[in-house]
């Protein structure tokens, strides 16, 4: 039998050990950890080192300014960001899913031309702007953001919560009901490509646990005008446009919890290796040996599933249950091991002064977004022939 290779190729492996290099020098730990303690000013120095480093334009062609690159090489982008900056390295992900991911599938050829040279320079911020008030992961069934037509465009009406970003934001992602007389909830959407300083755009900041500097915010609109030329895609059918990027935003969230376990073990094995309790270092000890080890095989696992992922995902095929599989289970694993580290540390985990409790509390997010879990479970089960339990 022909051996399986489970090895990067080549090139993918110069542009991990690349971006590793890179964020040593320029994204260490401690600094990760003053960003995301002033929770009320956007970090933008860090942007602009995404910007300088040419990150904004991994995975858009070069023809508009990008670098090129593939879905498995944004992934190794998104794991090494991660093991330092933890919840932060969204600062890249948020427009890269929002603008340069949207934009590059469904946008029209004068959209592409127009906004991916402005993203892969870094000169353009996009924020997602999906979850009602009232609906959490029921995006479909709980849409009250209604868009109505008028000459030349569209007028939107409605409330958007937990939109990361939006308030440093240059342009919105913003899914509506356009079409209130349809049969099935995921039809009669339409999703909209908002300038964020139109006018009867409010945006309000909302305290959180986690990724606290990068901002969450409210958004309402309040007869919004948007012209026809910032529709994306075919109005009234934005569920059957999203459901491919849906499957990428799932796999990012896979290599941003891979990049959170990378970080946990190696702040775990550093402090195992030089604290020392009652005569030894406590290096030494079983259970602690043993909760790293569940760590190590956490991050084996998680990688090799990530892997699968967007490779298949880079071929083209169907993955939307793996994609499924692997935001549960690499979520999971990222809060448990965090949690882990906090339980090496001891009262340091705990600790302000060290990256456990970020890694904890950015980590636990990813549990409950884009997606619940207990959702993803659903769409598991029902892949494999279940009837839809909801």
């Amino acid at each position: 039998m022909p051996a399986m290779d489970f090895e990067l190729p080549d090139e993918h492996r110069a542009f991990r050990d690349m971006v590793r290099r890179w964020v040593d020098n320029e994204c260490p730990k401690d600094w990760a950890r003053k960003l995301e303690a002033d929770e009320h000013n956007y970090p933008h120095a860090l942007w602009e080192k995404f910007s300088e480093a040419g990150f904004h334009g991994i995975g858009i062609a070069e023809e508009f300014g990008g670098q090129g690159g593939d879905v498995l090489m944004q992934m190794l982008l998104a794991r090494e960001l991660a093991r330092t900056l933890g919840g932060l390295a969204w600062i890249w992900g948020i427009t890269s899913f929002a603008g340069s991911k949207s934009i590059g599938l469904y946008g029209t050829p004068e959209q592409k031309a127009k906004y991916l040279p402005l993203i892969a320079a870094g000169e353009l911020k996009a924020a997602i702007s999906f979850t009602e008030p009232g609906g959490g992961t029921d995006v479909l069934g709980s849409m009250a953001t209604m868009a109505d037509r008028v000459e030349g465009g569209w007028v939107l009406n409605g409330e958007k919560i937990w939109s990361s970003s939006a308030h440093v934001a240059d342009y919105l992602l913003v899914l509506a009901r356009s079409d209130r007389n349809v049969e099935k909830k995921h039809q009669g959407l339409t999703l909209f490509w908002v300038p964020a300083k139109s006018e009867g755009v409010t945006i309000t900041s909302l305290p959180k646990l986690g990724m606290r500097s990068m901002g969450s915010c409210s958004v309402v609109y309040d007869n919004v005008f948007v012209a026809d030329e910032n529709v994306l895609a075919e109005p009234n059918r934005a569920w059957y446009t999203l459901l491919p990027t849906l499957n990428n935003e799932r796999i990012m969230v896979g290599a941003f919890c891979l990049g959170v376990i990378d970080g946990v073990l190696e702040d775990a094995l550093a402090y195992m290796k030089q604290r020392k309790a009652f005569g030894k270092v406590i290096g030494q000890f079983q259970i602690l040996q043993h909760y790293v080890a569940d760590i190590a095989t956490m991050q084996r696992t998680t990688e090799l599933l990530l892997h699968s992922c967007a490779d298949k995902q880079a071929r083209g095929e169907n993955v939307g249950t793996d994609a499924n599989m692997l935001k549960l289970f690499a979520s999971e694993n990222a809060s448990r091991a965090a949690d882990l580290g906090i339980q090496i540390l001891g009262g340091m985990g705990y600790s302000a002064e060290t990256d456990m409790q970020r890694y904890w509390r950015d980590s636990r997010l990813w549990r409950i977004g884009p997606i619940t879990n207990e959702m993803v479970k659903n769409g598991i089960a029902e892949s494999l022939g279940l009837p839809r339990s909801f």
